[in-house]
C-alpha cells in the first residue's frame, strides 16, 4: 500500500484529539544570523516530547489488540510515545531500550506504566529481542518507524504544518529511521520541497539513496539516541526516492550549535535530535533561493536541561 494523502488524512480522524495540534511561531530575519523568515513547527511540545504518539496511537487504534498488549524497541521517544498511547487506551506495554538510553528517557517509560527491558548496545538489538518477545507473547508489535499505520501518523505533521503555514517552499525534516519524512514528504508530495537532515554519524537515508537501496550504517554521536537507525525503513526510503529532494549531513558541532541557537534566541530547549533540521538550514548546503519561505520541524524535546550548557548573547 502506498502511504498518500488519503491515508494520513484518515490518521487524523483516527487519532483526533488523542493528539495536540503543535503550535507553529514565525522567526523573523536575523534571529538566527540569515535573511530567510523561518516557521518552526514545535513539535517538541507534543504529548511526551516528540512526534512519535501521532504514529503510535495510529498503529493502535488502527488494530486488535490482544490481552498480552503492545511491544515496542526504542531508544526513547518511540517507547514513550507506544507506553503513553497504550496507557491512554488502556492497554499492557513492554518496552525493549537498548543499554545506553539515557536516564530521563528510562525515567519517562517507567512514568507511563510501561515494563521497561533494557538489551543491546543498540537499537538494532533491542529490536532483535522485542521482535522473539512479541513471537512469544502475542502482543501488537508498534514498530518506530517502518510501519505503514506509523508513517501515516507521523504524516499528520506535515498536515497540520500546511494547514498553519500554507505557503513554505522548503521543509526541513530530521532523519533517523525515516517514520517522519516519509510521512511528511507523503503529505506534501512535491508541493513543497522536503529536504532531510541527518547527522554526519548517522548516515542512513543519504547512504540508502547513494547505494538506491536501504542498507546498514554504523551510527554514533551526539544525536544517536533518537536519529540513530541502523537501516532506514522501506516505506520511507521508497516514499524519500520520489519524494525527498536531497539529505543533508551536519556535524555533531552544527547540531550543538543549533540547539543553542534555539534556546538563546527563541527559548526552545530541544534534544539534539530535534535541533537536527535547523542545524541543516543554518548549514547553507541547501541551496536557498531568493524568498525562499522555510520550515522547520523541531521534532524532540526529551533533553536533560541539567546537563544542557547554553550560550548567551
Amino acid at each position: 500500500m502506498v502511504i498518500g494523502k488519503h491515508l494520513i488524512e484518515e490518521a487524523a480522524a483516527r487519532v483526533g484529539s488523542r493528539v495536540r495540534l503543535t503550535p507553529t511561531i514565525e522567526i523573523e530575519p536575523g534571529a538566527f544570523d540569515n535573511d530567510a523568515p523561518i516557521t518552526l513547527k514545535l513539535e517538541l511540545l507534543q504529548h511526551t516530547g516528540s512526534f512519535k504518539p501521532r504514529g503510535a496511537f495510529n498503529r493502535v487504534l488502527a488494530s486488535v489488540v490482544p490481552d498480552s498488549g503492545v511491544i515496542a524497541a526504542s531508544g526513547g521517544n518511540h517507547g514513550a510515545a507506544v507506553a503513553y498511547a497504550a496507557r491512554v487506551l488502556g492497554h499492557r506495554a513492554e518496552i525493549y531500550v537498548p543499554e545506553p538510553t539515557p536516564a530521563l528517557k528510562l525515567k519517562r517509560l517507567a512514568q507511563y506504566g510501561a515494563d521497561v527491558v533494557a538489551v543491546g548496545a543498540s537499537y538494532a538489538e533491542a529490536f532483535t529481542a522485542s521482535q522473539q518477545r512479541a513471537e512469544q507473547s502475542g502482543a501488537l508489535a508498534v514498530h518506530a518507524y517502518d510501519q505503514e499505520e506509523v508513517v501515516a501518523g507521523q504524516g499528520t505533521v506535515g498536515r497540520e504544518l500546511e494547514r498553519q503555514a500554507p505557503d513554505l517552499d522548503t521543509v526541513f525534516v530530521a532523519v533517523g529511521g525515516g517514520g517522519l519524512i516519509g510521512g511528511i514528504a507523503a503529505w506534501y508530495a512535491r508541493r513543497a520541497r522536503v529536504l532531510g537532515v541527518e547527522p554526519e554519524s548517522c548516515p542512513t537515508l543519504a547512504r540508502a539513496l547513494d547505494a538506491g537501496r536501504p542498507v546498514d550504517v554504523a551510527v554514533s554521536g551526539l544525536a544517536a539516541d533518537s536519529l540513530g537507525a541502523r537501516r532506514i525503513g522501506d516505506i520511507a526510503f521508497s516514499i524519500a526516492q520520489r519524494y525527498v529532494e536531497r539529505v543533508i549531513l551536519v556535524s555533531d558541532e552544527e547540531i550543538l550549535a543549533a540547539q543553542r541557537l534555539l534556546w538563546d534566541r527563541v527559548r526552545v530547549l530541544a534534544e539534539p535530535g530535534g535541533a537536527a533540521a535547523l542545524a541543516g538550514m543554518l548549514s547553507g548546503r541547501h541551496g536557498a533561493r531568493a524568498g525562499e519561505r522555510v520550515g522547520v520541524v523541531v521534532c524532540g524535546g526529551n533533553v536533560d536541561p541539567s546537563g544542557f550548557r547554553p550560550t548567551y548573547d
